[in-house]
């Protein structure tokens, strides 16, 4: 089976789809000729991924929340899904220390009610959950966390991460032994077009900038592996292809982080970075004084598992990241209508290099992109 074959006229239903994240495996799923259910909150923020690609019009558009247990499964059955990517979830960390109830009940038991309604439809044949790079307890040891590494976090959103993988590595070993092959993803720190949220840090610099702001810079000594949002879909993508033809075999945790040199960088360098391909703006460290919530001062992520048995490895490194993120952007200031041959055409680039560093899932993906 190749990459192309896996999803050209499957069943797909993704969580989450009118998030950053969701819109762009939603898109990509489009594009390689998949049959997309979403099911999601409205799009949140103004304005957004979801809209500016015109999703609604493409995928079978269902507007629920995931803490909707009986909705949930309502859905999953009409839907009759090959493969379910579950994206859906509170996402950023701030508004998890201002919501920590919201946040544990749609990341945990949003992940419970997913799983319940995958286990109850006969049609799955693969569930891949996405957590976070957050969800390992972190010693700020410095060492890339690895999956046999244990589940922890401090802070809400991070426990909340930690607490749903411990959820998804339950219902594999307890009721999906039979049934179909249940993985969870953990990525980067992710960037690229199309991102509006509050409390990012590419969005709040655009909004910075374009108000005539200095961008506060809360952390800027703190590293993170930031990766272009391509890196960690195609690693999604490719897990769910092979769970689709070989089955529990791939089951389990996975990493798809950037390399230590291609990724992992400080948030200072993200600023400067991305202002200097903007071509204007400067930021500055909060007033002294301003209580801030606790982060991780250093996220790595250890992907070789990704490497060694699914052939996985990053295409484009950070500055690539922020070059394509930084002129994506610019172009749909300037003119909204390139929001999707700007984004499909990234994809299509990505593809190519990939094609030429001989990754096996871009090969069969080339023509379709």
């Amino acid at each position: 089976m190749t990459f192309a074959d896996a999803f050209a006229g499957r069943r797909v239903l993704v969580t989450g789809h009118t998030g950053f994240k969701g819109a762009w495996l939603a898109e990509w799923l489009t594009v390689l000729g998949a049959d997309v259910t979403g099911y999601a909150l409205d799009a949140p923020t103004t304005p957004s991924l979801f809209e500016a690609l015109g999703l609604e019009g493409r995928v079978r558009h269902v507007v629920a929340d995931i803490r909707d247990r009986e909705r949930m499964a309502a859905e999953m059955q009409a839907a009759q899904p090959e493969i379910v990517f579950h994206l859906a979830a509170q996402a950023i960390v701030r508004t998890a220390y201002q919501q920590p109830h919201e946040t544990f009940e749609a990341n945990v038991m949003g992940t419970v009610n997913v799983l319940e309604a995958a286990r109850a439809c006969d049609s799955v044949k693969a569930v891949v959950i996405v957590t976070s790079d957050k969800s390992y307890q972190n010693l700020e040891t410095g060492r890339p966390f690895r999956e046999t590494d244990p589940m922890g976090g401090r802070d809400p959103y991070s426990a909340s991460k930690g607490a749903a993988e411990l959820v998804v590595e339950a219902y594999r070993q307890s009721f999906f032994g039979d049934g179909a092959a249940v993985a969870s993803v953990r990525a980067g720190n992710v960037i690229g077009p199309g991102d509006w949220a509050v409390d990012r840090i590419i969005p709040d610099i655009i909004r910075a900038v374009t108000a005539g702001r200095p961008v506060v810079v809360r952390n800027p000594d703190a590293v993170r592996p930031w990766q272009h949002v391509l890196e960690p879909l195609s690693g999604y993508l490719w897990l769910g292809a092979q769970l689709l033809q070989t089955g529990r075999d791939y089951a389990g945790p996975w990493n798809f982080g950037p390399t230590s040199t291609g990724g992992d960088r400080t948030v200072r360098w993200l600023v400067d970075q991305f202002l200097e391909r903007w071509g204007s703006g400067t930021w500055v460290t909060p007033a002294d004084g301003t209580p801030q919530p606790h982060e991780a001062h250093h996220l790595s992520l250890d992907s070789s598992k990704a490497r060694e048995r699914l052939h996985w490895a990053p295409v484009w490194d950070a500055p690539m990241a922020v070059s394509q993120t930084a002129a994506w952007h610019a172009a749909y200031r300037d003119d909204p209508s390139t929001a999707r041959p700007m984004l499909e055409a990234q994809i299509a680039r990505y593809v190519e290099e990939a094609g030429r560093a001989r990754l096996p899932w871009a090969a069969d993906a080339r023509r379709n992109a």
